[in-house]
């Protein structure tokens, strides 16, 4: 069992290894546990020990004997030390020295190594040694004891079990499969109302748009199931986890999987097919019905598996976003509708036969083509049916037989991407864990033999000791007085589902007390207790919730926006911008949070100064990294947390469980920090959880809460907690503590809420009726009121934030541009997708600029355009928003803490995006423009990039402000594929624009793309008045674009304007929303 108390009060961690012990001493059963801060009753618990440095054992045997072996080594465990310190101190190169207890020898640091050595030469090593050498006794085993199977059960339960599971996470997972049908409905209802059968005739026009139809629920129904890629890849951890444990084998995890979205493909094809089959006017006969909603459903489970498949091989949404886009772009591309085989290039006419939307377009046109009716009109130049014709004309030309090796082939995508799967899942390793960071100097000292240890974490160089404790920048000492606070919360409806009747639940009561500088505050109490409660309301973070009650900073009521100028607030979650490195996080903060007139030099000399207090001078250029994947341990992200606000140079500090997660070493190594800090005479606050009796009594004073947010403790601790335990032991039926028994431990157990009821007490009543509580209120009293003197003054500053608008952009600018540089994932990714996309249509449509001879060749070329626009579009939106999400999270951290105000922060975000879409636009028109073969002249180049350009930041943009709008990354791309569908049918490709119902007309001049288009199109060829034949019929190219798609020449200005105002708006937006809306909750 790994760190399996993380997070619980000592004595939570206390109650359930106790569980634990019994389960082993009643069973037999052999139990491993490690654990983080374990207080000394959860120590002794333990039977064995195995304490490891550096990758090696230095002691294996009873825990017992364990401080015995130490001192045969020259150690001796002091009088109230607790064991546990001990043993991580004694291990440490700049603790070690104040245990040696041999008079007789100079004392000389005692490494690792020497410790395991001294280990192999014991009387422990040897009996271990000699248990290991004694043959097993196998007649002593119970027939069970072993197992000669990986998994347990047999496979068809271990299918069984998997076939439950899946079952049940689809139920809960309900909200996004209604959403999917909802989405689904929708767009077939604005489908079949924009293709309605009223306007579609039987010509060889309208069997364009026939096919437009088939094309488009093609596509849809594909991207339908893109949700399969964020599904699977949130999944994949907890299965190598499960897998690794040998819960079940990869196929018992795939199959279930594959099964059972089976059933919402069929649904969902059945809904699209059912609402827009006879109302767009396909071939009445019902078998043809049921032959479309076959095809539907086979394309649909086909695509789900190649999704499934994609996620399983990349394994981070990036990866599978742009692999999943290129891929649907690549079938839809050659699929023959957007350009018909006949006109690809002859040496790269075999790609049109890899894509399955390729089988599906040719089932689905062939079942409505080959209809009676479409057969009963002939051609008389050809002698042929007009459904041949068309069927020809896009190399759809094969009998009516083929539809059903269309589904076959589409089966058979469908098997090789499950196996696939499967096999990616058995035999793929897992994405990498999180790995601790040292500098390159101590890599080099280690490398060297100078052995330090690994948990240190730390610098021992001389010139750091020596400074810890100094601040280069005055600041001004702050007293926090709190007196009678309360927090309501409307009551949940779970609560008032199980009989809780008031409307309000009260999570803090009445709370009175005091801050004072260079006095360590601890704020303790039960799991659930209301710490971080009190902590949030007392640094103005709480977004929800009545808050009741005085808080006042130096005598003057507390004004938030000038109080975040001289506090800082340490989360709990430690978040940070995972592409910076820890000095520059530093300096960021330092820019923002000090003044203006500090100078540049005096600023970095304070960022080092923090660096050294805090220890973090070894991994001052090493990137924060994203927790659980690569980057600083999770300790190095405390300190770090620290340092954050450090730079800042508060007055007041407010750290929420700064030690938790952490080792007893590591947690000693922060607190010494926060010691550090609070020794310069600044006011700290900090909730604590498990803490050892060394980080207990570095606390100068206490609050304790109980369960229901009333304090039942608060005034000083004492010395070795002299005063908390003599307070407690006064109260009648309380135990007296043990020797050598952690105080935090012990009051946590004797003030717990079965103890009140033991005892038939309230602790809180015993509090207020004590002249404890007398003293302290009198306290609160006199420090409510401002000092005597000219020198007392309400905190105020000029300003809201301490640089100008202008310092806030540029500091914004400075780290998003570091940022982005750093995230391949994200740049990488766009730039291959938008190189991959320009050579795909640059060799699909080699030269076709120069040959625009008949409508089929203008249309192969508005083709090119319309897959352009709307799959770099989609890409550029999609691709921003798990980015702009995370750093979002960033944000509200840092605007709560007075950084900058919003619309800086946005205004950069939005900014720092340009010269990257700038470069996708300049490498797709340099790769698209000469080999289409478009005429090279400066209006018609500028255009082709203007518009380009311009689309890339709108749908940038509009990405960005879905998730502005929503509360996280998968509602936004939910609220995306929306969107999509919409820009996609109203472009003006698949209808053109004489076509479109009045009823829908609207929302084709509201989607950016039919504006894309328009430029594009017109700019190219809105000026050329070379005759071609349309359907047989002689017209110029310009009037085939004023006639047929409703695009001119005379108003290309006015669709460059308005095209331009889309990046405008939604950035704007954008601005807005992330200013208006938080959906941060506490």
């Amino acid at each position: 069992m790994d760190e399996i108390t993380n997070g619980l009060d000592s004595s939570t961690a206390f109650q359930i290894v106790s569980c634990l012990q019994q389960l082993v001493h009643i069973t037999d059963a052999t139990l491993l546990v490690a654990l983080l801060q374990p207080s000394p009753e959860t120590f002794e618990l333990f039977d064995d020990i195995i304490l490891m440095a550096e990758g090696k054992i230095l002691y294996h045997g009873p825990r017992d004997a364990v401080v015995e072996f130490f001192e045969s080594c020259g150690f001796r465990c002091p009088q109230r030390k607790e064991i546990v310190d001990f043993l991580q101190e004694v291990l440490s190169k700049k603790d070690q020295a104040q245990y040696w207890y041999n008079t007789e020898l100079p004392y000389s640091y005692i490494s690792a190594d020497v410790f395991s050595e001294k280990f192999r030469a014991s009387p422990l090593r040897k009996r271990i040694e000699e248990d290991l050498s004694e043959p097993y006794d196998k007649s002593q085993c119970h027939k069970n004891a072993l197992s000669f199977n990986f998994y347990s059960v047999s496979r068809w339960e271990i299918f069984r079990a998997c076939m439950s599971r899946e079952v049940l996470l689809m139920r809960r997972n309900k909200y996004l499969y209604i959403f999917k049908f909802t989405q689904v409905v929708i767009i077939a209802i604005v489908t079949m109302t924009s293709f309605l059968k009223s306007g579609m005739d039987i010509d060889a026009l309208h069997a364009n748009y026939y096919l437009g139809a088939i094309f488009y629920a093609v596509l849809i129904l594909v991207v339908d199931e893109f949700s399969e890629l964020a599904v699977t890849v949130s999944r994949l951890s907890s299965f190598y986890k499960q897998k690794t444990l040998g819960f079940y084998p990869a196929w018992a995890f795939a199959i279930p999987c594959i099964i059972l979205k089976i059933p919402v493909s069929f649904f969902q094809s059945l809904v699209w097919t059912s609402l827009t089959y006879y109302v767009i006017g396909y071939s009445p006969q019902v078998w043809r019905f049921f032959r479309q909603f076959l095809m539907y459903f086979t394309m649909q489970v086909s695509s789900a598996s190649l999704f499934r498949f994609l996620a399983s091989v990349c394994q981070t949404m990036d990866s599978s976003i742009a692999a999943a886009t290129l891929i649907i772009f690549t079938k839809q591309i050659v699929c023959g509708f957007i350009i018909p085989q006949s006109s690809m290039p002859s040496w790269l006419r075999w790609v049109f036969w890899v894509s399955p939307a390729t089988y599906a377009t040719i089932g689905l046109s062939g079942n409505e083509l080959h209809a009676p009716r479409w057969q009963r009109v002939r051609v008389q130049e050809t002698n042929s049916t007009l459904g041949q014709e068309i069927l020809k004309s896009h190399g759809f030309d094969f009998e009516e037989y083929f539809f059903w090796i269309s589904i076959t082939v589409l089966l058979g995508f469908a098997l090789v991407w499950n196996i696939g799967f499967t096999l990616a899942l058995s035999f793929l390793n897992p994405p990498g864990s999180s790995r601790v960071v040292i500098s390159h100097e101590k890599l080099s000292t280690i490398r060297k033999g100078d052995s330090l240890n690994g948990s240190d974490k730390e610098d021992v160089s001389k010139k750091e000791e020596s400074s810890k404790g100094r601040m280069v920048l005055p600041f001004d000492p702050s007293t926090l007085t709190f007196q009678n606070v309360q927090y309501c919360v409307d009551t949940p409806q779970e609560m008032r589902k199980g009989g809780y009747a008031q409307r309000k639940l009260k999570i803090l009561s009445d709370i009175t007390g005091a801050a004072r500088p260079g006095v360590l505050t601890a704020l303790m109490g039960a799991t659930g207790a209301g710490k971080t409660t009190l902590l949030d309301v007392l640094a103005g973070r709480k977004t929800i919730g009545c808050i009741e009650g005085e808080i006042r900073v130096n005598g003057y009521p507390k004004v938030q926006e000038t109080f975040v100028r001289i506090s800082g607030y340490c989360e709990q979650n430690d978040v940070h911008s995972p592409q910076i490195t820890v000095k520059e996080s530093l300096i960021f903060s330092a820019w923002l949070r000090l003044p203006a007139c500090i100078d540049s030099k005096t600023k970095t000399e304070f960022v080092q100064e923090v660096i050294e207090t805090i220890e973090l001078g070894g991994v001052k250029d090493a990137l924060v990294g994203t927790p659980g994947l690569r980057g600083l341990s999770t300790e190095q992200r405390k300190r770090l947390t620290i340092a954050v606000e450090l730079v800042a140079n508060p007055s007041i500090i407010f750290m929420d469980e700064p030690t938790t997660g952490l080792a007893t070493r590591a947690a000693a190594i922060v607190m010494r920090a926060v010691k550090n800090v609070a020794d310069t005479g600044r006011t700290i606050v900090c909730t604590i959880h498990q803490p050892s009796n060394d980080i207990f009594e570095s606390f100068d004073e206490l609050i304790f809460l109980k369960h229901g947010g009333s304090v039942i403790y608060y005034g000083p601790i004492g010395p070795h907690s002299s005063k908390v335990t003599e307070y407690f032991e006064n109260i009648p039926g309380v135990p007296k503590i043990k020797d050598n028994c952690n105080p935090a431990t012990w009051i946590l157990e004797v003030a717990s809420a079965s103890a009140e009821r033991e005892l038939g007490i309230d602790f809180a009543e015993i509090y207020k009726n004590s002249a404890l509580y007398e003293n302290n209120i009198e306290l609160v009293r006199q420090l409510s009121n401002p000092a005597p003197g000219p020198a007392s003054r309400e905190v105020h500053f000029p300003t809201q934030f301490a640089q100008n608008y202008w310092g806030q952009i540029k500091s914004c600018l400075w780290k998003l541009h570091l940022s982005y540089w750093r995230t391949p994932s994200y740049n990488l990714m766009r730039f291959f997708f938008t190189i991959s996309v320009s050579l795909i249509l640059g060799l699909l449509f080699w030269n076709q600029g120069t040959k625009i001879n008949n409508q089929q060749s203008l249309f192969n070329i508005f083709g090119s355009m319309y897959g352009a626009v709307i799959f770099l579009g989609c890409n550029s939106g999609s691709a921003v928003q798990p980015f702009v999400a995370t750093e979002r999270i960033i944000m509200y951290r840092e605007r709560f803490a007075g950084m900058y105000c919003s619309w800086c922060y946005t205004l950069a975000q939005v900014l720092i995006e340009i010269p990257y879409l700038f470069t996708q636009a300049v490498v797709f028109v340099l790769l698209t423009y000469s080999m289409i073969g478009y005429n090279v002249t400066t209006y018609k180049v500028f255009w082709y990039f203007y518009a380009i350009f311009s689309t890339l930041l709108g749908f940038n943009y509009l990405g960005m402000l879905l998730v502005a709008l929503t509360p996280n990354v998968a509602i936004a791309g939910a609220l995306t594929s929306f969107f999509y569908p919409l820009f996609n049918l109203f472009s003006g490709f698949l209808l053109p624009k004489p076509k479109i119902p009045g009823w829908w007309i609207w929302m084709y001049y509201l989607v950016p793309t039919s504006w894309t288009l328009d430029v594009l199109l017109t700019s190219q060829f809105g000026d050329v008045n070379d005759e071609i034949v349309v359907y047989t019929q002689t017209t110029t190219i310009a009037k085939l674009l004023d006639q047929y798609f409703g695009f001119g020449n005379h108003h290309i200005m006015l669709s460059a304007v308005v095209l331009s105002s889309y990046p405008l708006i939604y950035s704007s937006l954008f601005v807005f929303f992330i200013k208006r809306l938080n959906f941060e909750r506490r």
